[in-house]
């Protein structure tokens, strides 16, 4: 579904990205990996046209995307969840999930009802709907991003640092929703600081250093790789914790 091509980008001569490839087959939920400034989310904003490639191929289902507005890639399903989550904090959770509709452009729909789904997959979000967004709790803050960009209806969804900040409990219902996601057919390419977390839950992985790739492969073979282990996971498997919220 999506295929990067030796993608490079430059901030003011500093190479960002050096030749970056990868793969994301259609179904799958693939993770990205590596130390802080490494380029993942460089990465992330390059394959979604937020930031300007000085070079290579981004194939989204075989159409070379590099150039096309990020307001356009959105309405062909290549849908971003940003660090941060970017809400828009005036307006309440029912009209910052109506803004992830714009994305949907002219593609066709199966008549499901998106909302119920969003509200579904996270009931907290029903509750507060007429609640102020800016409101809301770090971890509800990260749901409302997410169901925000389901209701643009992705063909692929990315995600950066979807756990960043937040405590272990809604960490874990974050994750368990995109396990649901992916079940339900959803391909997801996740960006995700918590590297054990990331690779129990992906098929694949590539890890990311200096704006290269460096390693890739089955996410249970990087899991047991002692280098992994070493400069990733920890020696006792975990992460260590940062400052939560909840």
């Amino acid at each position: 579904m999506l295929k990067v091509e030796g993608l490079s980008v430059d901030y003011g001569g500093v190479h960002a990205l050096k030749q970056v490839s990868l793969d994301v087959a259609e179904g799958s939920m693939v993770a990205l990996i590596g130390p802080n400034g490494a380029g993942k989310t460089t990465l992330l904003n390059a394959i979604c046209g937020s930031v300007k490639a000085a070079q290579g191929r981004v194939l989204f289902e075989g159409k070379d995307i590099v150039g096309t507005p990020p307001y356009r890639v959105a309405r062909l399903g290549l849908l971003h969840v940003p660090e941060g989550r970017q809400i828009l904090g005036p307006l309440s959770v029912a009209e910052n999930l109506d803004l992830g509709r714009l994305a949907v452009g002219g593609r066709a729909t199966d008549g499901g009802n998106d909302l119920e789904r969003v509200y579904s997959l996270f009931p907290l979000l029903k509750q507060r709907s007429e609640q102020e967004g800016g409101s809301l709790s770090g971890g509800e803050q990260q749901m409302l991003a997410i169901g925000r960009a389901l209701m643009g209806r992705p063909r692929l969804l990315l995600l950066d640092e979807p756990s960043l900040g937040l405590s272990p409990l809604i960490t874990n219902q974050v994750f368990a929703a995109l396990q649901r996601l992916n079940q339900q057919g959803l391909t997801i390419l996740l960006v995700e600081q918590n590297a054990r977390r990331a690779l129990d839950i992906t098929a694949r992985a590539y890890v990311l250093e200096q704006g290269r790739v460096v390693q890739s492969g089955r996410s249970a073979d990087l899991a047991d790789d002692p280098a992994i282990i070493e400069h990733y996971l920890g020696r006792a498997g975990g992460a260590k914790p940062a400052s939560a919220v909840v």
